[in-house]
């Protein structure tokens, strides 16, 4: 059968070892993460944009204003890669202080054209 008479089930991968890292970061600073995260392993990542709204954004962090436009990187990498890119993701975009984004990893109950096998 022809790759275009495949069904969707057919074409879609066992994916309970896929995750998606979601990165959320002020603009601006994706293209870092990004190349991080490849040199840790990523096949790949999708950046859009988005703005933020809440508390923080109206009040500023210690006083500061912040800015409400961001970047969302996402990343689809299989479970056992997961760490070692988070790892890399926390240290280059500063994760670990107060106001610099965040991550977080969420799994994958379906998936089409991701990765060949």
């Amino acid at each position: 059968m022809s790759e275009q008479g495949q069904s969707i089930k057919e074409q879609t991968l066992p994916v309970n070892d896929l995750r998606l890292i979601t990165c959320v970061v002020q603009r601006g600073k994706a293209d870092k993460i990004v190349k991080a995260a490849i040199d840790a392993g990523a096949g790949g990542a999708t950046v859009c944009f988005g703005r933020g709204m809440g508390v923080r954004e109206r009040l500023g962090l210690l006083g500061l204003a912040i800015v409400p436009e961001k970047e969302i990187i996402m990343i689809a990498c299989k479970e056992a890669e997961t760490e070692r890119i988070m790892e890399a993701i926390v240290r280059v975009a500063h994760l670990d202080v107060p106001g610099h984004g965040i991550a977080y990893v969420s799994p994958i109950f379906k998936a089409v054209g991701l990765f060949s096998n």
